[in-house]
């Protein structure tokens, strides 16, 4: 029996134990906790695709201790919650456990992988400590390509999109990957192995990393964003300084900011990941979206002024959040 742990059962991670529920010879569970925790203890892990709906009974633990050494952990929280859960995944981890990181913006192994050498990333792991827990040789990156949301503790609504794309963390492919696309086929993803995953988790970065934080800073859904024509051009703006943080370190954009803008608007009205956060009070992935390129940014030698505009208003209002008028 292939034995898979999720860590972090919210709308992405609900959404990929639901699926692997369904393939036969795999034993799922997941550490969860809270709300979540006793609500797939009580009903069952629920999900909502299109005109279907299903509910899977699920193997869940508060400790990682409880579930014992798995084959595979795919990790699934957002990046704020990684170091607090780093110590739980390495005791999920045997010699040969492999780590696939379903996450938002650039993880901690970003840089492991790319053709520059000596670059960094310490806004996401300031003193290394999640590196050293999971290795990046230990892990397989993956870019999702789909749009789930959460209708209540491990109970997932799948929107869009069924993409996952994987490689390995320090650069590649391998047969460890080659059976995971397999293993993500059976489950019901439209799964394809990367030969670059930087390149893929930038390119996806590129294009959400201002209508993200641009929702969160005014409540609006995507078309919203793209009508209003400057809020357009400062976002066209970010991505053009981006672009060229992608060429500079290996991982170039072959689109043009009016290309992605047409893409996002051929997906409607939709509510990004992090206005999803800011909504439900829970915090939000800054430094995974915004922190991170404008560091490599710095490393680089690109000026990045739109960038650090963003970066700076989402961070203020992320501190203001919850505060009261005197």
């Amino acid at each position: 029996m292939f034995k898979v742990c999720i860590v972090g059962l919210g709308a992405i991670g609900g959404w990929m134990a639901a699926h692997l529920q369904r393939v036969e010879g795999v034993a799922v569970s997941a550490l969860a906790r809270g709300d979540t925790l006793a609500a797939v203890r009580e009903h069952g892990l629920r999900l909502d695709s299109g005109e279907d709906s299903w509910r899977a009974p699920l193997h869940v633990s508060g400790a990682a201790a409880e579930l014992g050494l798995q084959d595979l952990v795919i990790l699934a929280v957002k990046g704020p919650a990684i170091a607090g859960v780093a110590a739980q995944v390495a005791q999920l981890c045997g010699p040969d456990t492999r780590v696939l990181t379903a996450l938002n913006g650039l993880p901690w192994w970003f840089t492991a992988g790319l053709p520059v050498q000596g670059l960094t990333l310490k806004c996401v792991d300031p003193d290394g400590r999640i590196a050293a827990l999971i290795p990046p040789q230990r892990v397989i990156g993956c870019v999702v390509h789909a749009s789930c949301a959460l209708r209540g503790p491990g109970w997932v609504h799948h929107v869009m999109g069924n993409g996952l794309l994987v490689g390995e963390a320090v650069g590649g492919t391998s047969p460890a990957v080659d059976a995971l696309v397999t293993l993500l086929g059976n489950a019901g993803f439209e799964a394809k192995a990367a030969e670059s995953i930087q390149r893929d988790a930038w390119y996806k970065l590129w294009g959400n990393m201002t209508t993200n934080p641009v929702s969160a800073l005014t409540r609006a859904t995507t078309d919203r964003i793209l009508d209003d024509e400057l809020v357009r051009e400062f976002t066209t703006a970010i991505m053009g300084e981006a672009a060229e943080v992608g060429e500079r370190m290996g991982c170039p954009i072959s689109q043009t900011p009016q290309d992605r803008h047409t893409i996002t608007r051929s997906l409607g009205a939709f509510k990004t990941s992090m206005l999803q956060d800011i909504e439900a009070g829970r915090p939000i992935e800054t430094d995974a979206l915004l922190a991170a390129p404008r560091e490599l940014a710095q490393q680089l030698g690109v000026a990045t002024p739109m960038l650090d505009a963003l970066l700076g208003l989402t961070r203020l209002m992320d501190a203001c959040r919850g505060e009261q008028p005197a």
